[in-house]
């Protein structure tokens, strides 16, 4: 959920968290996998992160966290593609077997993702060469996810051995969205509950 209400404070706009179980009946009838976060705009409802992410920044266009034309779409969901098919796809595999998955299931992935994860933090490192974000001299929706995904490494223990890297992820998780929605989170949770 982070990853959507940092995008909803980038943006200003207004929006309002509703805390869900995941795997419940919450979330019957709005998300087909029965997971968050899910977006429910007008009755519009939109699954799964990257895509409300760059739904909220095209439809806040003015503000120029989404493309400009086709060219930087293009751009933007290769980034967004890469982030969560390949990047962030480690730390679910080390998540799966360490908590998600029942003990009989588990395997000993962690020399083998230490290796793809450098992997794939070389491919950001000459993604971003000297750029400041992901889509050059400015912040867009694909910074909020490869933020998040540079959080969440942190948090698994991946070394970040790439200093342009390292210097980028402290960057984008200092602006201080990040921060205001990290605390509308912990507020939800003081109230509801944690959300699994």
């Amino acid at each position: 959920m982070t990853r959507v209400t940092w995008m909803l404070e980038e943006l200003g706009a207004p929006y309002e968290l509703v805390h869900a179980r995941l795997g419940t009946r919450d979330l019957v009838g709005l998300s087909p996998s029965n997971k968050g976060p899910v977006l429910v705009d007008d009755g519009f409802v939109l699954t799964d992160s990257a895509a409300i992410c760059l739904y909220l920044a095209d439809k806040h266009g003015d503000a120029g966290f989404g493309p400009r034309d086709a060219r930087e779409r293009a751009q933007m969901e290769s980034w967004l593609f890469f982030a969560l098919a390949e990047f962030e796809a480690v730390m679910w595999t080390k998540i799966k077997h360490r908590v998600l998955l029942p003990k009989e299931m588990r395997l000993d992935v962690g020399p083998w993702l230490a290796a793809e994860f450098a992997r794939e933090l070389k491919t950001l490192h000459r993604r971003l060469g000297d750029n400041d974000y992901a889509m050059g001299d400015r912040f867009t929706c694909v910074d909020v996810i490869l933020g998040h995904c540079g959080r969440w490494a942190m948090y698994a223990k991946f070394p970040i051995g790439s200093e342009p890297v390292a210097a980028y992820f402290e960057r984008v998780l200092a602006r201080p969205a990040y921060a205001r929605a990290i605390a509308a989170e912990e507020a939800l949770a003081a109230r509801t509950g944690p959300e699994s």
